[in-house]
């Protein structure tokens, strides 16, 4: 059955500008026809790309794709680094004058972008969209940044995942304030967490901005625990210190078909969940800007889509995704779509971030 679905962004009565309705980007290598940029001879040389630790490592979409790229092209080799502070490292590098030391970021979200183009006079990073050969295939709805910079490669939606043994599926945000759902809810610190920040985000579009303080006030009330990120969260989950965590509506898909999901149901607030897409970015001042784009449209084929997919356990980018048949059984969608805007995020997101933070630790 098809899900209905539809994309809400959440405060915003514009629709995202794609890249070419300002000036017209330029590409410092030889160009076909179309204007999208091409690699004189045979791709050589190391691309590096600073990512998240959980996308390197065995069995993760940043190896697959690691392997699956140098075995196409065996005179290249992908190599990764893992900024301690995120993209915040390249920021303060930049603002430094120091060199950036990387060619690619995966992993930007849409807050992460306002925050880089907000504290920089120049862009930390380059106009790729009209570049791309597999531009036309990503799904418009996930598509972040007005300046074609940054590129989806998959998108999580934020829900929440209860044990159905436990504890019923709350219909609203309203619902979790109710004396039912006392000490039942594990989230993250929004300064440190996607996930965490995503929620609160979600409250903001729930409660308005004059609104949702006062409800965290209640839901913290009610017993919600708040801790660093989302792996001690999901622990805790795990370790069944309470029956509902802030998650992804992917969560079946870790599991599969044939494990017991009584644990990981998924609920949607308000018949919806908040899109998170990741982007991939190329850096500004990188020598390597037609192999970082090579890459960059690598990840964006149907195959290797459906391996990101698979292995970050998140929901592909572009729309011929190759999926097996468990995963689109498993992965849920929510019927509603709510997210920011990146001019919806431009000069307040900070501020949102900061006031839940001491509205928090004041608790």
């Amino acid at each position: 059955m098809r899900r209905r679905r539809y994309l809400k962004t959440a405060g915003a009565g514009t629709v995202i500008a794609l890249a070419g309705c300002a000036a017209s980007p330029v590409e410092e290598n030889a160009t076909t026809p179309n204007g999208r940029a091409t690699i004189d001879g045979t791709p050589s040389g190391t691309l590096t790309v600073a990512t998240y630790d959980s996308f390197t490592g065995e069995e993760t979409a940043g190896n697959y794709l690691k392997s699956a790229f140098e075995e196409e092209y065996p005179e290249v080799t992908v190599e990764f680094t893992v900024p301690s502070n995120g993209v915040n490292q390249y920021i303060q590098r930049k603002q430094s004058g120091a060199s950036i030391d990387a060619d690619l970021y995966v992993g930007l979200n849409t807050g992460e972008l306002v925050r880089a183009d907000e504290q920089l006079e120049d862009s930390l990073f380059l106009h790729s969209r009209d570049y791309l050969d597999r531009g036309d295939a990503l799904d418009t709805d996930l598509e972040i940044d007005p300046q074609g910079r940054a590129i989806p490669y998959d998108t999580g939606y934020i829900s929440l995942v209860y044990d159905e043994s436990a504890v019923d599926a709350p219909e609203t945000f309203d619902d979790l304030l109710e004396p039912a759902y006392a000490d039942s809810l594990i989230t993250q610190d929004a300064q440190q967490s996607d996930p965490g920040r995503a929620f609160v985000l979600w409250t903001v579009d729930a409660k308005g901005e004059d609104g949702y303080l006062d409800y965290w006030a209640d839901l913290l009330d009610n017993g919600v625990q708040v801790l660093d990120d989302w792996s001690p969260a999901y622990e805790a989950y795990s370790n069944e210190e309470a029956p509902m965590v802030v998650s992804y509506s992917t969560d079946q898909v870790f599991y599969g078909a044939d494990a017991d999901l009584t644990r990981h149901q998924i609920g949607f607030l308000n018949d919806q969940g908040y899109a998170n897409p990741e982007t991939m970015a190329r850096f500004a001042d990188t020598d390597n800007r037609a192999l970082a784009r090579l890459f960059m449209d690598f990840v964006l084929q149907p195959d290797h889509q459906g391996q990101v997919a698979e292995r970050n356990v998140q929901f592909p980018a572009v729309t011929d995704a190759q999926l097996d048949e468990t995963f689109d059984s498993l992965a849920k969608r929510p019927p509603e779509t709510v997210t920011f805007s990146y001019d919806r995020l431009q000069g307040n997101v900070d501020g949102w971030i900061s006031d839940w933070a001491r509205q928090v630790a004041s608790e």
